[in-house]
């Protein structure tokens, strides 16, 4: 009975599995439409060298087996790494897209989005892990100065001893791109412990961050409601 039982999770879990590579191979392609023949180009190269040295050998079974495993695992690997850039590609720009990487950066550090935001919707998001508080922004670089500035006054009240960091996600010269963003913040180097990261971040959360200090009213978010004067939305 438990088998039968793990044997239909299993045909369930199959077909989830191939219909969400389906899916990631579409958006795929919609940026990169020729994802389908370099992938398959790459397969059939690795395959052929392999049971081209096979006949050279005269082991053509044994490679053309090795081969073909082999290609499968290389389709998978450029597959993946063509399928994220394509997903990264079509990220760029859009407002809240290094708020996604930041929360896909791996255990041992904790996301807190939109920690602050001006009128023109430059934001900044807040990171706290073992190698520090990593304050992110996005947007005009020139606007996100005074906004970094703000965030780190208010986080030197709060917090002491605890290095800070911050990065402008962008493209330009001293900016760090949306594709490298995960990279960056996992070669920062480790100086706290794990109760010094969970301090930090209990101190931070007292602070509240955007959302909880916002004044919104009770109901339906009225219509044409503006952001507050005066820069930011704290």
């Amino acid at each position: 009975m438990a088998r039968k039982e793990r044997a239909d999770n299993a045909d369930t879990a199959n077909p989830g599995r191939l219909k969400q590579i389906a899916l990631t191979y579409k958006m795929t392609r919609r940026a990169d439409s020729k994802v389908g023949l370099v992938v398959a180009a790459v397969g059939i190269v690795t395959f052929g060298v392999f049971l081209a040295i096979g006949f050279l050998i005269d082991h053509p079974v044994y490679l053309g087996i090795l081969g073909f495993l082999l290609a499968f695992l290389a389709m998978a690997i450029v597959f993946g790494r063509r399928a994220e850039r394509a997903a990264f590609g079509q990220m760029e720009g859009q407002p809240g897209a290094a708020a996604s990487v930041l929360q896909n950066v791996g255990r041992g550090w904790s996301t807190t989005p939109a920690v602050a935001m001006n009128r023109s919707q430059d934001v900044v998001h807040r990171a706290v892990g073992k190698a520090g508080i990593v304050l992110v922004a996005e947007g005009n670089p020139n606007r996100l100065k005074s906004l970094l500035a703000s965030e780190k006054k208010k986080m030197a009240r709060i917090v002491v001893d605890v290095p800070v960091h911050d990065i402008i996600v962008g493209n330009d010269e001293g900016q760090v791109p949306l594709k490298k963003l995960r990279t960056t913040m996992l070669k920062l180097p480790r100086v706290l412990t794990g109760p010094q990261v969970t301090t930090a971040n209990d101190r931070l959360r007292a602070m509240g961050d955007l959302m909880s200090n916002m004044p919104l009213p009770k109901g339906p978010m009225p219509k044409g409601m503006r952001m507050p004067r005066g820069g930011k939305m704290r």
